[in-house]
C-alpha cells in the first residue's frame, strides 16, 4: 500500500480517523473521537470534526486538528507535498517542535528530505 504522507509527516493511511472516514463508518469515527477525547484530554473531539480524507484531500473534510495546524498552512503556501520537501525543513522550529510529540513523523520526513535535491 502506498503511504499517504501528511505535511507534518504523519501517515494518513495509518490514522484511524482517516481509515474510518474512508470506510464511511460512523460508529468507528465516534470511537476514534471518544478515544482522542481521552488520549489528548480534549473534550471537543466529535465524529464530525475527526472525519478526514487526509490533509491533501480536495473535499475539505480534514480533521479539525490537522486543518488548524500551521504546518499544513505553511506547506500549502510553499507548494510542497510535505515538510520534508521544504528547503527550510531542518531549521523550521514549527515542525521540529512537533517531533517532540510524534518522533515517528521525523523519521518519515527525514527520509523524504534525504531524497530531495535542492540545487
Amino acid at each position: 500500500m502506498e503511504r499517504i504522507i501528511a505535511y507534518c509527516g504523519l501517515l494518513c493511511n495509518e490514522c484511524p480517523a482517516y481509515q474510518a472516514t474512508q470506510a464511511k463508518d460512523e460508529a468507528w469515527l465516534e470511537r476514534v473521537a471518544a478515544n482522542w477525547r481521552v488520549e489528548y484530554s480534549n473534550p471537543t473531539f466529535t465524529k464530525d470534526n475527526v472525519a478526514c480524507n487526509g490533509c491533501h484531500g480536495a473535499d475539505g473534510k480534514i480533521c479539525t486538528h490537522c486543518y488548524e495546524f500551521s504546518t499544513r498552512t505553511c506547506g500549502l503556501s510553499k507548494g510542497v507535498a510535505n515538510c520534508g520537501e521544504c528547503r527550510e525543513y531542518a531549521t523550521c522550529d514549527n515542525i521540529q517542535s512537533f517531533f517532540k510529540y510524534v518522533p515517528s513523523a521525523k523519521v518519515v520526513l527525514d527520509e523524504v528530505h534525504a531524497r530531495m535535491s535542492f540545487a
